[in-house]
């Protein structure tokens, strides 16, 4: 799922916007922006250079290709309550007390190498998904039952059970591509797709380990789009380069942390602004593979010998804000718990009630390696060096984050280990929102549960929540569970994380394209 990158995607079709990011060490050699009102230069603090893959299916990199170059049958914006918007698909329909949904494919869409999209390409995307399931990123085959191709331009799409809830990750959360092609690729699983095709605003030309150019696909569905003739996409390894770079102009939008805010950017133009709403808890993740982690009382001692406040303020610069519960709050039937609050006392307590009354030593990975992952891991060591954990800092590549938490599987391989991530929990409903971090059935743990969770407790309730249409019902299952979770502590929130995006708004002919993770402006087609 193209949600997990916590640190969001921002994907418009007259343009595109960049995902949120700091990182540690320099690179000065981003390309000058142009002049032009047509080209648009994005200020994305990658933290590496380009590796020039666009596999949609990868989640070390699918989003940079989902939006502009692939796209969903449906646009379902997270922020604004869900509004769903039709894309690929013309319409859907629900049947069969709610088991089967058809969608009616849009007419005279082609891929950017000029070969029509089809229903045909529709099912073959999802069915293969279905053959790879590496590629299922929201294992999406664990509810369903087929898609098969109805006629010349529908696609039906049949469940195991009643499944409004799963609309979002179906309609919106499925990159359609050209059959054509993936048929032929041996691998689709390793594929690095070097020059993706695909029905989006733009096509990639060229890419460089320094920079990436996006150019308008001519054979794009929606006419006189996209209005940016050329959106350059430079990569970042310097987080004071990048803020540098989008502060004095060369880049008109971009996300990053930025320092005094005010000064640094918002004083410099009347046209400068920032669009910051929160949009995911940052969350310290025990390898429950481990014997010592799976123990419940060694998980609340580390919760509890965090200041949450801390993180915020020395790691975040108060930009963010200590968690209230386990899940972000905003998305709907979220419970404010304020979990572990900060008790040094009550942490050692714990630890020596669970045989480590001397502590113990750990790795402490991060999924990111920028400036705040720099930050956040050193408080968090810091903390727990007084109760007695002590720990080695890794930071991860973008590369190696999915391989790596993989890797936990075998408990007689993986060391102890604590993973600092921050998850991607859109606010929203909770059907879609609150799913994935909870249930443990569905969804694969290299991208939510990666701390290998799973309660017969929590289970029940989010089947339960999922089977009622009653909100009262829904607002019970969903209290339990978090309630239950904040009992087990199988992840220590932090902090709610905010997106800060930057933009400068001379820009026009701006609206959004189908990323739906997070939106600026939305345009509803006709």
């Amino acid at each position: 799922m193209r949600r997990l990158k916590t640190l969001g995607v921002i994907i418009a079709s007259g343009l595109l916007a960049a995902a949120c990011g700091t990182s540690s060490s320099g690179n000065n050699n981003a390309p000058s922006s142009s002049s032009s009102s047509s080209v648009l230069t994005i200020d994305n603090e990658s933290g590496q250079n380009w590796t020039c893959s666009f596999n949609p299916f990868n989640p070390s990199v699918n989003y940079l290709a989902v939006g502009p170059v692939y796209e969903p049958l449906m646009f379902v914006n997270t922020l604004q309550s869900a509004k769903t918007t039709p894309w690929l698909a013309t319409s859907f329909a629900w049947s069969h007390a709610n088991k089967v949904l058809t969608f009616t494919i849009r007419n005279g869409v082609k891929f950017s190498n000029g070969s029509p999209m089809t229903a045909a390409d529709v099912a073959f995307t999802f069915n293969l998904l279905k053959k790879n399931p590496a590629l299922d990123l929201n294992a999406i085959w664990s509810v369903l039952s087929s898609v098969v191709q109805k006629g010349s331009n529908q696609v039906v799409v049949t469940f195991k059970t009643q499944a409004v809830p799963y609309f979002y990750y179906i309609a919106d959360q499925v990159p359609i591509v050209p059959k054509s092609i993936w048929s032929t690729i041996k691998n689709p699983v390793t594929y690095s797709d070097a020059n993706p095709v695909g029905t989006g605003a733009y096509k990639v030309s060229p890419c460089t380990p320094q920079n990436f150019t996006f150019v308008p696909n001519t054979h794009y569905w929606q006419p006189g789009e996209p209005k940016i003739a050329k959106v350059n996409y430079p990569a970042f390894t310097s987080n004071n380069t990048a803020n540098t770079y989008l502060a004095t102009g060369q880049a008109q939008w971009g996300s990053q942390f930025i320092p005094s805010i005010n000064s640094f950017y918002l004083s410099k133009s009347p046209d400068n602004h920032i669009w910051f709403p929160p949009i995911a808890n940052v969350t310290l993740i025990p390898n429950l593979k481990d014997p010592l982690l799976s123990n419940v009382a060694v998980r609340q001692a580390i919760a509890y010998a965090i200041n949450k406040e801390a993180v915020a303020k020395v790691a975040f610069n108060g930009y963010a804000a200590p968690a209230e519960g386990v899940v972000p709050a905003g998305v709907e039937y979220s419970v404010k718990l304020g979990p572990w609050p900060y008790d040094v006392a009550k942490a050692k307590q714990l630890l020596t009630e669970a045989g480590y009354p001397n502590g113990f030593e750990t790795e402490l990975w991060s999924a990111y390696n920028h400036t705040i992952a720099q930050k956040v891991t050193q408080v968090i060591q810091q903390q727990l060096q007084q109760i007695g954990i002590k720990t080695k800092i890794t930071l991860l590549e973008a590369g190696q984050r999915v391989e790596k938490v993989e890797s936990w599987q075998d408990p007689a391989t993986a060391p102890v280990r604590l993973y600092y991530v921050g998850w991607s929990s859109s606010t929203g409903e909770a059907d879609w929102a609150l799913r994935p971090l909870l249930f443990s059935e569905s969804w694969p743990p290299k991208l939510f549960n990666t701390a290998y969770y799973k309660s017969d407790k929590v289970d029940a309730d989010i089947k339960g929540a999922l089977a009622t249409s009653d909100g009262a019902q829904k607002a019970k299952f969903y209290k339990d569970a978090q309630e239950q979770i904040w009992q087990d502590a199988p992840w220590a929130p932090l902090v709610t994380e905010r997106l800060l995006s930057a933009r400068n708004k001379k820009l026009s002919g701006v609206y959004v394209m189908p990323d739906a993770s997070f939106e600026f402006e939305q345009v509803d087609l006709q």
